[in-house]
């Protein structure tokens, strides 16, 4: 009752009029889903004799997963203090000198340094899920492999998001090669990860028959 509660407080705050939580810490939530259906599959895979074989590895994957879901969890609040900081930026008096107008932009233009760098790392870490639920799809318990499945798709929908909220912040950033160097990892990610998802996905329906 209490995950469902706290579940719950959290969509109705993502509903809300307020600006946050927002759809940064949506993808987050996404991500962390697919790592903890990543973990699922682990669980119930380890301790299996059919599964002998590939048990370390199995094992190797859910610690990983565990720290990943912890880590996605973590970049909810951190989308919001990097969100926070930007309009706390915008809000700063625009002054009257040359100096002031000048410290106010620097101080917007690290706070859009900052709230890139987020979601580009809520972006690296779905990335990473996908690689594990690759594996999972692959080695994982077959009675539980449509969960690898979600656990792609959740991971890889957490990816696109964060995607959108690196592009919406990097296009006012002033530093351009900042910016273009933020915008290009983020299409690696974006790349490698969804030729991963589609064969993932591509092996679990075959698995399922």
């Amino acid at each position: 009752m209490a995950e469902s509660q706290a579940l719950g407080a959290f969509l109705d705050d993502l509903a809300s009029e307020r600006s946050t939580p927002g759809g940064g810490g949506a993808a987050a939530i996404s991500g962390a889903m697919g790592a903890a259906l990543v973990s699922m599959v682990c669980n119930l895979t380890i301790g299996k004799p059919k599964y002998a074989e590939v048990e370390t590895e199995i094992r190797d994957v859910l610690a990983k997963s565990e720290k990943l879901r912890a880590e996605l969890t973590k970049a909810i609040g951190d989308d919001v203090a990097a969100f926070d900081a930007v309009m706390g930026a915008y809000g700063l008096p625009k002054g009257e000198t040359d100096e002031a107008k000048a410290e106010r932009t620097a101080k917007i233009q690290a706070a859009l340094k900052i709230a890139t760098d987020v979601p580009l790392e809520c972006a690296r870490l779905c990335a990473e899920v996908v690689k594990l639920a690759e594996i999972t799809a692959d080695k994982g318990n077959l009675n539980v492999v449509s969960d690898a499945g979600v656990a792609v798709q959740s991971a890889y929908a957490g990816l696109l998001s964060a995607a959108l909220n690196v592009r919406v912040n990097a296009k006012s950033i002033k530093d351009r090669d900042f910016a273009e160097g933020r915008l290009a990892t983020l299409e690696s990610l974006l790349e490698e990860a969804g030729a991963t998802t589609e064969k993932t996905y591509d092996v679990v329906k075959d698995k399922l028959g």
